[in-house]
């Protein structure tokens, strides 16, 4: 599966850099310029890496970490000119993975993005088949497709129980409706532009008390979709 990084930063020749030895490695790269333009990559392309300046011309980089953060937990690399003490442990404070100061190797970079990418593979390897949400309440089995509600089991079609497992595989994460698609594409023999919201209709009716103040679909206006319970595994 190819690996999508986003590369942030107000100097083109920069981004050139990071860019090409990323690319060498085999990683498929995205870049900005500045950060409102970044924030716009993010929430349209499934990233899972961002290398983000912090001294940006429009949106600085804390606040499009902070953007970043909320929606998801996607790994994020602050590069900085900085060397402070407090600007670094403000950065940790933002939800940033790693600091790396101006200037750096590229190759140290490079080196740094595989080591945190390895680790958010080996969390993600971590879930286990049975995921409980919520105290009981939801409990998902990855491995037999099964679903219960309140300990009762519940009928999902092959293509809810994708989308549904894609979410809980991926907490947090904001998903747009193309990104969805994509997980059930070859389920369906029609696709229409709101397939996925008749899809996440249907879910919610059959795992939410109440499907108008929705627990574990969240729904992100503008964006997408999200999940949003609390695992116990």
């Amino acid at each position: 599966m190819s690996i999508n990084i986003l590369v942030v930063d107000d100097e083109p020749k920069i981004v050139e850099i990071i860019s090409a030895y990323l690319k060498n490695e085999g990683y498929n790269v995205l870049s900005s310029f500045n950060g409102i333009k970044a924030l716009e990559i993010f929430k349209s392309n499934p990233i899972d890496l961002v290398i983000l300046d912090l001294m940006l011309p429009d949106l600085s980089g804390e606040k499009v970490c902070h953007e970043i953060k909320k929606i998801s937990e996607m790994p994020v690399i602050m590069l900085t000119a900085k060397v402070q003490e407090e600007e670094i442990l403000k950065g940790f404070s933002l939800g940033s993975d790693d600091y790396i100061t101006k200037p750096f190797s590229p190759k140290i970079l490079v080196a740094r993005v595989k080591a945190i990418l390895s680790r958010t593979q080996d969390i993600r390897k971590e879930i286990q088949d049975e995921i409980s949400f919520n105290n009981g309440d939801l409990v998902i089995n990855i491995k037999t497709f099964e679903v219960k509600k309140n300990n009762i089991p519940i009928f999902l079609t092959l293509s809810e129980f994708k989308i549904l497992k894609t979410f809980i595989e991926n907490p947090k994460k904001v998903f747009t409706r193309n990104e969805l698609l994509d997980k059930i594409v070859s389920d369906e023999i029609e696709i229409y532009d709101r397939t996925i919201d008749s899809h996440i209709k249907n879910i919610r009716s059959k795992i939410e008390d109440n499907t108008k103040s929705p627990l574990y679909i969240i729904t992100i206006y503008g964006v997408g979709y999200r999940f949003g319970g609390d695992s116990h595994i």
